[in-house]
């Protein structure tokens, strides 16, 4: 099984930008993490993360036909990118959106995703954790042939 993890602008400033938000953990902490947890599950994972919309919308793109699911953080494209949505459904893969943040109790203008108009699932508010919970929703959804429902 192999999952691509994709990470939006500003991922790469954990630590730096707004830890009372995001915490003191910055993106290097975040990428070992996320392996050690698809190590632990047997999984092969692929971890990506730009501040371009484009080049998110190119590894989705590139992602068909390699990878069997889809982790993504769009961060602030969550709000604004129909490209990045658009580059979901083309694909199909299944996805699970994460927010290390609770986007659904911040401003008024993150309380809409267009991304998660094309995922499965959508875990936020659970720091690096919300990672971990969508790396195992994916495995035991896809190992169940999409039954899953936990």
């Amino acid at each position: 099984m192999k999952i691509l993890v994709i990470n939006g602008p500003n991922i790469n400033m954990l630590g730096v930008r707004e830890p009372e938000i995001y915490g003191r953990e910055n993106y290097a902490s975040l990428v070992a993490f996320i392996e050690q947890t698809a190590s632990d599950e047997n999984i092969a994972v692929e971890c990506f993360q730009s501040n371009h919309e484009g080049a998110i919308v190119d590894k989705i793109q590139s992602a068909l036909g390699v990878f069997d699911g889809i982790v993504i953080n769009p961060a602030a494209y969550t709000h604004t990118s129909i490209a990045i949505l658009d580059a979901l459904k083309a694909v199909n893969i299944p996805t699970v959106e994460v927010h290390i943040s609770n986007v659904a109790e911040r401003e008024y203008f993150r309380q809409t995703s267009y991304t998660g108009m094309a995922c499965i699932k959508t875990y936020a508010g659970l720091g690096f954790d919300g990672y971990n919970r969508a790396l195992l929703f994916l495995k035991a959804y896809l190992e169940s042939g999409g039954a899953c429902t936990i």
